[in-house]
């Protein structure tokens, strides 16, 4: 069982995902190709077909205080802007139009977080809500109307602001920091009112404390689920020990999602649900063959 047993109602859904998997699929902003743009419902529901358990969603504010989802950093790659999405009112979003994987424009808009919680609410989905820490104090409030505490799993890396936004709260949502150094532990662990659930570990490479067996099963003994990541953002940033997208797709599937299996994880980020789905039932047939 995940998480505290005071905050049963919200992690319900995930629990009965853990229990029926040997681990979950996170897809990361959705599934995007050719016209499927990603963070938008299209892309979310590519991933839903594709074997995803969670989604993976960029939420931002604009600077007049509406939700959207989008990942900030991408506005000329997608909007084709300079400006950073939160310095842009809503109307003017709302004006622009998407460049597609080939860098077309087409007929389609930054979604709006309350139209893609609405569309996803009791479809059996977990929604983790990343990028979205820096507006917890008005953010928490506006999730609190869509009654879906259940399906949507907060992230954020590990500070007092975070974590204080997160204690008083009064809906317990599921939570999941993001662990860099092995003291964020203990500081997370210390919050006895926030409702974690799980850690997402980063790990430089083999020798890095995250990597090491007796660390993931603490965690694990402690009731959380371990996320790692297999995405690649580029060839700079490594999430967890190279074990990733790349190696799996090149390489083979077990010199990079099966070493991530095998250090325990419950949950695994990809660019590529359908693959690692693919991955995850052709062990699940090994397993029932004895």
């Amino acid at each position: 069982m995940i998480g505290n047993k005071n905050n049963n109602d919200t992690t319900k859904l995930l629990n009965e995902k853990l229990g029926s998997e040997s681990f979950l699929i996170a897809v990361h902003r959705g599934s995007s190709m050719g016209n499927i743009i990603e963070n938008t419902l299209s892309a979310f529901y590519a991933a839903i077909q594709s074997g995803a358990d969670i989604l993976e969603i960029d939420v931002v504010r604009s600077s007049d205080g509406e939700f959207y989802i989008f990942h900030d950093g991408n506005e000329r790659r997608l909007l084709g802007q300079e400006k950073n999405i939160r310095e842009m009112d809503s109307v003017f979003i709302e004006s622009l139009n998407y460049r597609n994987n080939i860098g077309q424009v087409v007929n389609y808009k930054v979604e709006k977080l309350e139209n893609v919680l609405t569309s996803l609410k009791g479809s059996g989905m977990l929604l983790n809500l990343d990028r979205s820490w820096e507006d917890w104090e008005t953010l928490l409030p506006f999730l609190d109307q869509f009654d879906m505490a259940d399906q949507i799993i907060l992230k954020s890396p590990v500070n007092q602001s975070c974590l204080s936004i997160l204690e008083q709260h009064p809906i317990k949502y599921p939570y999941m920091p993001i662990i860099k150094k092995l003291e964020e532990i203990d500081e997370v662990l210390s919050y006895q009112t926030i409702n974690l659930t799980g850690m997402e570990l980063i790990a430089k490479d083999t020798d890095s404390v995250f990597f090491q067996d007796s660390i993931i099963r603490g965690i694990k003994e402690k009731g959380l689920f371990i996320w790692l990541n297999a995405i690649v953002l580029n060839d700079k940033d490594v999430l967890y020990a190279k074990y990733d997208d790349d190696q799996s797709i090149i390489k083979g599937p077990d010199y990079g999602w099966g070493k991530l299996i095998e250090k325990g994880c419950d949950v695994i980020q990809t660019d590529w649900p359908s693959l690692l789905n693919q991955y995850r039932q052709e062990i699940s047939k090994k397993m029932k063959r004895g």
